[in-house]
This record gives structure tokens, C-alpha cells and sequence, in this order.
């Protein structure tokens, strides 16, 4: 189907209401303030993050069933609203347990809800880009906390951390909402003028497989453990930046937080850099590139004593954080079908989730028992990334296989 419209326009716009659902990664700035609100301890705080976190694959499958039925503005609708209030309703908490409830969980599934529309709507419109398309949306989710940080710390400064909560929330409203105006779904077989769709059998959209038969697949477990792989590392260092440049390099708090901006800014542009260039060279290449790179870096940051050497470790780990949530959009989508992608990406996130909570514990547990030192967490990540890289050639030799053809079970 050859439908002319603006998937540009489109394209900003869902990458626009991204930094705003990326502000949930800026929950840091938030934490320590709540601690003296509510006069409990940190730990007890990050639960409501934790929440957060775990919860994610079911709103990103939320999502991705309300893609595959045409309803992409409706779920940043959905997902927006939720989001908005739930950052409202965590100005207006009196308890922890209520920011469990408001930002862990309401907040939580808004945006996921938003994060998985706008990524599978996104990929569908641009079949003939699909890693430049999923790496330049997933970046205005992970430059959400560039963005959105330095004002929540005016705010927060200027009117104390509930009112700025309060007013971000209603600021996040009519955002995503007004720009969700914008949002039109993929037509089915959306295909953008002067571009021809592979022929099927070529591993570029030939198969359309549903989410109960894409788990039933070998190929769907090697995919999702490459995406925890890739994530692994990311999210130790995502976690603990802050901790490892005070701790090992002897940086203060201000400096840190500089080398933290740094981090994130590397993830931002390698969602963008790597998906465009998996374009080009293929993903396969680009995941045994990005896996090379990760141990590289791990062993650097884990034998540099220089601070120089602590920038370029954690601006090439972030690269490659940025560049593994840019490349497996691109991947479910050629492996499993465009028809069901929504739910399908959805279920594969759990390779994502499972690095969200596996990292940041490997890292933090290593350093414990070594007096803050996080030198054997980074041999320990330096050794999965080269299992991620000989599962790569598994994964090569895998989709090589001869494609099966359409499913046509309802998912």
C-alpha cells in the first residue's frame, strides 16, 4: 500500500513525546528530596523506580496490541494521560506506599504504553530505514533525562520537589497530548513512495509470525538473551556512573554528575548512530561491532586509573547501550513480521527487563564486597559481552534459515 503522508512529521513528534516519558530515568533528582519529604531512607524511595522498571513489559505489550490494530494515537493518548497524572498524583502523595502506587505503577504503564506506540508505529512508517526510524525515537527516550533533569532541579530548587513534580506532570500533559495530535498510524503494508519491499523469503518482511508462535522459536530466545547482553552492561554502569567516577577516580559529586550527562549523551547519539549504520551494514555486523566495543571498554575502565580513561570508557559503553535499544526494534521486526511487531517487541523486551534488574544488582553486590571498588563487575561484564559475541554467529547462523511462511493464527 503506497498512502502518502508525513512520517517526518510524524517521526518528531513521537521522538518529542519520548523526552518527555524519558523523564522517568530522571527519578534521581526526584529521590533524595522525596527522602527528606516523607523522612525515610533511599532505599526506601527507589522502590517506587524499582516498580517502575519491572512493570515494563506488560505496558510495552499494552502498546504493541493497540499498534497492531491501527491504534497508535490512541495509545499515546492512553499512555500520555497516565503518565501525566501519575506524575501529578506523585506531587500529591503523603506516603511512600503512594508513590508505589503513582509513580511506580500509573506512571509506569503510561509510559510504557507511550515508549512501545511510538517505537512500533515509528518502524512500521519506515520500512525502508527502520534502525535510523527506531534509533532516532529511542534516542529522545534516552535523552529524556538530559533534557528534563536540569529543569526538574530548577523546579525543585525554586518550588520544593512535590510542587515540581506537580508541574512537570501537568507540562507532560499537554505535551504528549497536543503532539499526539500529530500521531497517525501506519497504514497496513505501509510502503513510502519509490521504495519496493523485499521480496518475501528474503528475511525483510516475508514472515508474519504472532507472539505465541514467536516463543515456541529458538530463535526468539537467542534474540532476547543478545538484547539482555547488549543491555547488560548499560545498565550497570547506568545505575552506578555517579558512584564509579567518586569511588575509583576521586571525582566530587558536581563532577560526576558532569560524567553522568556525558554517559547519557553517548547513549542518546548511539541509538541514532548505530541504528543507521545497521541500515547500512546489517545488524549482525553491527552486533558483533558493538559487542568487541563494549569489552574494550570494560577493560579499560577496568585497568585506567586516569579520569581521561574513565570519559572514554563510559562514552563507548553508552554508545553501545544506545546502540543495542536502536538495533533490536529493527531485528524483531525483519525476524518475526511487521503484522504482530507491536506485541512481538513488546514480549522481546523482557531481554531488556532482565537486564534492568540483573545489572545494576551484579554491579552494585560486586562493589559491596570489594569496599566500593567496581573493578571485578567490569571483568564480569567484559566476559558476558564475549559470550553476546559468540552468540551473535549462533544468531547468524540461525536466521540464515530458510524463512517459514505467514502464521495466520490470530495473536
Amino acid at each position: 500500500m503506497n498512502v502518502q503522508l508525513n512520517r517526518w512529521r510524524i517521526l518528531i513528534a513521537s521522538t518529542i513525546i519520548n523526552i518527555c516519558v524519558g523523564a522517568i530515568y530522571a527519578f534521581s533528582i526526584f529521590a533524595l528530596p522525596l527522602t527528606k519529604v516523607f523522612s525515610v531512607s533511599m532505599p526506601d524511595i527507589m522502590i517506587a523506580f524499582t516498580i517502575n522498571a519491572a512493570i515494563s513489559p506488560i505496558p510495552m505489550i499494552l502498546g504493541g496490541k493497540l499498534v497492531d490494530k491501527g491504534g497508535a494515537r490512541k495509545a499515546v493518548f492512553i499512555g500520555g494521560a497516565m503518565f501525566g497524572i501519575g506524575f501529578i498524583l506523585s506531587g500529591l502523595a503523603t506516603a511512600p506506599w503512594m508513590l508505589y502506587i503513582t509513580y511506580g505503577i500509573i506512571t509506569g504503564i503510561g509510559q510504557g504504553i507511550v515508549y512501545s506506540s511510538t517505537i512500533g508505529n515509528s518502524v512500521k512508517l519506515f520500512p525502508d530505514k527502520r534502525g535510523m526510524a527506531a534509533g532516532i525515537v529511542t534516542a529522545g527516550y534516552g535523552g529524556g533525562t538530559i533534557v528534563i533533569a536540569p529543569i526538574a532541579n530548577a523546579l525543585i530548587t525554586g518550588n520544593g520537589v512535590q510542587s515540581a513534580l506537580i508541574m512537570l506532570g501537568a507540562a507532560f500533559l499537554v505535551i504528549i497530548l497536543s503532539l499526539g495530535l500529530l500521531v497517525k498510524p501506519s497504514p497496513v503494508g505501509y510502503a513510502p513512495p519509490g521504495w519496493t519491499p523485499p521480496a518475501a523469503g528474503t528475511g525483510k518482511g516475508g514472515v508474519n509470525i504472532p507472539w505465541n508462535e514467536m516463543i515456541k522459536k529458538p530463535l526468539f530466545y537467542v534474540i532476547a538473551c543478545l538484547f539482555l547482553i547488549g543491555a547488560l552492561s548499560g545498565m550497570m554502569v547506568t545505575a552506578n556512573a555517579s558512584v564509579i567516577g567518586q569511588n575509583m577516580f576521586g571525582l566530587s559529586a558536581a563532577a560526576a554528575a558532569l560524567y553522568v550527562s556525558l554517559y547519557s549523551l553517548s547513549n542518546c547519539i548511539g541509538r541514532v548512530f548505530w541504528g543507521a549504520v545497521s541500515d547500512k551494514i546489517g545488524r549482525v555486523n553491527c552486533l558483533l561491532v558493538i559487542y568487541l566495543v563494549i569489552a574494550s571498554m570494560m577493560l579499560t575502565i577496568a585497568l585506567t586509573n586516569s579520569v581521561a580513561g574513565f570519559a572514554v570508557a563510559i562514552a563507548g559503553i553508552g554508545l553501545c547501550f544506545g546502540g543495542t535499544m536502536g538495533i533490536f526494534p529493527s531485528i524483531v521486526g525483519e525476524k518475526f513480521g511487521m503484522k504482530y511487531y507491536g506485541v512481538n517487541y513488546g514480549v522481546t523486551f523482557i531481554g531488556y527487563s532482565g537486564a534492568a534488574f540483573f545489572g545494576p544488582r551484579i554491579a552494585g553486590s560486586v562493589a559491596a564486597a570489594n569496599d566500593g571498588v567496581f573493578t571485578n563487575a567490569f571483568y564480569i561484564a567484559l566476559v558476558i559481552s564475549l559470550v553476546g559475541f559468540a552468540l551473535t554467529f549462533v544468531y547468524k547462523a540461525m536466521e540464515k534459515q530458510k524463512p517459514e511462511p505467514e502464521v495466520a493464527k490470530a495473536a
